[in-house]
């Protein structure tokens, strides 16, 4: 019997190296793509280095009647990356080239799935302001207000797919994602997610030190681990009745300062938390503070009703996990 096939794009970062090898373990064969190679591991079957953003690539390497297409390529990276606003064109030119290349060649090609990694930060601003109470339900994302030229492109992208899925037929799954972590994933140089960044300053800092949270601290989130999020997004594209968009999240809300203490607690060293903010960080880096919205949260409530399942890892055993691989990351790169 003939293996299933599935190409992964954006296969070098953090979730699609945990994708290749998922679908690997499945029996999968599977080509991974993206214009670098996975840092930690690579499970391919073919890794092609390429640029997505030109369509020759792309035509390369969909084939025909490809069983699933998982397009997680995007040009994107932590607070530092997003919101300071420096990027802003590189990250709607180029992950909306991807975007445009990636749906076109799949429906040329006739894939049978295609699953479209979309964000959390396709939600508006207004909805997100109280830390307490942030209304990220699918049906709120619109009117549209992103807090992020990354949100608007990701809002683009969707209404592309489904654009396709409507004058094409082709059978697209469209989730937003939730701030997802875990081993293997960038821990430094400014790309790294919130609780990549914590664990890894938690390690940095010695006994009766502080660590630095960007913010009061006050703003809230919710973090979903790794192999929560593969097995969501799997279940989601194996389904036929709903092509969403549908969110992929945790619905543990905590504030930036809890997350920070959890990192703490793992050091198991006297540190304090000193939040920078305002003028007093814009001396020190030389740009606003890039906290983003006020609260964000999963909301679980639509991935529930159509896939009768959901995350439910407490936060922090992915947190210990992903401390303990950091930890040991740093320690090897010391010797």
């Amino acid at each position: 019997m003939n293996k299933k096939t599935a190409v992964v794009l954006g296969a070098g970062g953090f979730i699609g190296g945990h994708l290749v090898k998922r679908l690997k373990e499945e029996g999968y064969w599977v080509r991974g793509v993206d214009i670098k190679n996975n840092e930690y591991h690579n499970y391919a079957d073919d890794f092609v280095l390429g640029d997505l953003t030109d369509p020759n690539v792309v035509s390369s390497v969909i084939p025909e009647n490809v069983d699933e297409v998982y397009q997680l390529a995007a040009d994107m990276g932590g607070a530092l990356y997003i919101f300071t606003g420096q990027n802003d064109a590189n990250v709607m030119h180029n992950s909306a080239l991807i975007n445009l290349n990636v749906v076109h060649e799949c429906t040329k090609k006739k894939a049978k799935k295609v699953f479209y990694s979309s964000s959390a930060c396709a939600y508006p601003e207004y909805n997100q302001m109280d830390p307490n109470n942030p209304k990220c339900a699918e049906k709120d994302a619109y009117p549209a207000e992103p807090d992020s030229e990354y949100g608007w492109e990701k809002l683009f992208s969707e209404r592309l797919y489904l654009a396709y899925n409507r004058n094409h037929k082709l059978d697209v799954r469209i989730a937003r994602f939730h701030n997802i972590f875990g081993p293997c994933g960038t821990y430094k140089g400014g790309k790294e997610k919130a609780p990549a960044a914590m664990c890894r300053k938690a390690l940095e800092v010695a006994e009766g030190g502080e660590l630095e949270v960007w913010g009061d601290g006050l703003q809230t989130r919710s973090f979903l681990y790794i192999d929560e999020c593969i097995e969501a997004v799997l279940r989601f594209v194996r389904q036929d009745s709903f092509l969403g968009p549908v969110n992929i999240g945790s619905e543990e809300i905590v504030t930036i300062n809890q997350l920070a203490q959890i990192a703490i607690d793992l050091k198991q060293n006297n540190i304090k938390i000193k939040n920078l903010d305002g003028e007093e960080f814009k001396q020190k880096y030389g740009f606003k503070c890039p906290t983003g919205v006020r609260g964000r949260n999963s909301d679980n409530t639509l991935y529930r009703e159509k896939m009768g399942w959901e995350p439910s890892q407490p936060l922090k055993i992915g947190i210990e996990k992903t401390f303990n691989w950091i930890k040991k990351q740093m320690e090897t790169n010391l010797k």
